[in-house]
């Protein structure tokens, strides 16, 4: 049992901070071909960085005043998107606090625990970076108040097959209360799971977290080495000062949640609303497409209008040039510069800026990269992806491939040529149809 100190009863004007986990280099390699020339946090999702969807929820909760990034990435990757954004949301402090290394969810929080309790906030919002949601943030503060709680986490449900592929959360349907809760389980035990979306009481989570690292330094001799697949938790423990170093290293998910769940103050807000996971390079493609129609329902301005050759949602960035007799739409993003020829299509897809969609050529289910050439009566086309699936993977001819077609940097479609359930590294030329191939 995990005993974490009584909390007083705070009104709703407790200070609040928020943290949003960007992650870094090494833990986006999902992302390729993308994150090769452009960090995840950074690739635009319905016209603008997936982190920007993050901090414009954050930024219409009025009692947050700053939001601290916290990742492995270099200082100068964020340095132009915070100098933006600090004009944008003129309300927030925004900056960004570097990992020595990859700390983890909980490791990340804890290393920066002093900056994060400046000012003596009472409760800290965390975000990871790649999550496409409608951030009920509002619902979640209320439901915290309500019951003077530790801790509040987001969910969501999923279908049974594929909720074991989160952290699934058991919980009281009358109270909300968290009851259990464990990551990716074995077996099926909920089909609630955690949508990475989290509130806490500063004087529960460091405690908390605090006494996870304690628990790890004071076993016995105890060794778990790293792959490319576990090193955000991998720890070594030996007792001197560089391996207690070492066991920072530790996530929410794995190390902490479950132990909240016993201090009876744990709760969770469920969403009815659009949720999913940006892990793989081909999520970018329904995660544009949930962000568009949030947009539209709200008649975002930044959308194009509706018309005979516009299928709504679209977004198409005001220094684009779409020939007038191209039909966009539904759930389409084109990017700076890019150039739209007569008697295209385009559908469910995202085109990079600079990048030129010939006469005749039709794009769907597809991202195109940056600067990248579909030529004249192209075909560039991935394969529905079910709504409510949370995968962007099929099986073809018995052979796993990716259900979005990705073109990387400065690709060329040869004029005629089909490319169908295809990933393509940056710098090729395709003048042959291909498919279910990784292009390298």
């Amino acid at each position: 049992m995990l005993h974490i100190p009584m909390r007083e009863n705070h009104s709703a004007q407790a200070s609040t901070k928020a943290v949003i986990l960007v992650g870094g280099p090494s833990r986006g390699t999902r992302f390729r071909p993308l994150s090769l020339d452009v960090p995840k946090p950074l690739f635009e999702v319905a016209g603008h960085p997936i982190i920007h969807h993050c901090l414009k929820a954050v930024a219409k909760v009025p009692d947050v005043r700053e939001v601290i990034l916290v990742g492995y990435y270099d200082e100068s990757v964020f340095r132009d998107f915070i100098k933006d954004a600090s004009k944008e949301f003129p309300q927030l402090r925004i900056l960004y606090l570097r990992e020595y290394t990859a700390l983890g969810t909980a490791g990340g929080l804890y290393h920066f625990r002093d900056a994060i309790l400046k000012g003596k906030p009472e409760r800290l919002l965390v975000l990871n970076a790649d999550v496409c949601c409608s951030f009920p943030l509002g619902e979640m503060m209320r439901l915290f108040e309500e019951k003077d709680a530790e801790a509040v986490i987001l969910g969501t449900r999923v279908s049974n097959d594929t909720a074991t592929n989160f952290g699934c959360i058991v919980s009281d349907s009358h109270t909300k209360r968290v009851l259990h809760y464990v990551e990716k389980p074995e077996s099926h035990i909920s089909n609630l799971i955690n949508c990475g979306v989290y509130l806490f009481a500063t004087e529960c989570i460091f405690p908390a977290i605090r006494s996870a690292i304690k628990r790890r330094t004071t076993r016995p001799r105890l060794l778990s080495y790293p792959s490319s697949d576990n090193l955000e938790s991998s720890f070594v423990a030996t007792g001197d000062d560089e391996d207690a170093e070492k066991s920072e290293v530790l996530r929410l998910e794995q190390d902490i949640l479950s132990d909240l769940a016993d201090s009876n103050r744990f709760f969770v807000h469920e969403t009815k609303d659009f949720w999913r996971q940006i892990k793989s390079a081909g999520s970018a493609v329904p995660a544009n497409a949930l962000y568009l129609q949030k947009a539209f329902q709200a008649e975002s301005p930044e959308l194009t209008a509706p018309s005979a050759t516009i299928v709504p949602p679209v977004y198409i960035h005001p220094t684009a040039s779409i020939d007038p007799t191209a039909k966009l739409g539904p759930n389409v993003s084109i990017g700076p510069r890019v150039v739209v020829g007569a008697g295209a299509r385009i559908k469910d897809s995202i085109v990079l800026e600079d990048s030129e969609i010939r006469h005749d050529a039709c794009v769907m289910h597809s991202i195109i990269g940056w600067s990248s050439r579909v030529g004249a009566w192209a075909r560039v086309e991935g394969t529905p992806i079910p709504v409510g699936s949370h995968s962007t993977s099929i099986v073809k001819q018995g052979i796993k491939v990716q259900s979005i077609t990705i073109l990387g940097k400065e690709c060329g479609v040869g004029d005629e040529v089909r490319v169908q359930n295809c990933v393509c590294l940056p710098y090729k030329e395709l003048k042959r149809d291909v498919a279910n191939e990784v292009i390298m």
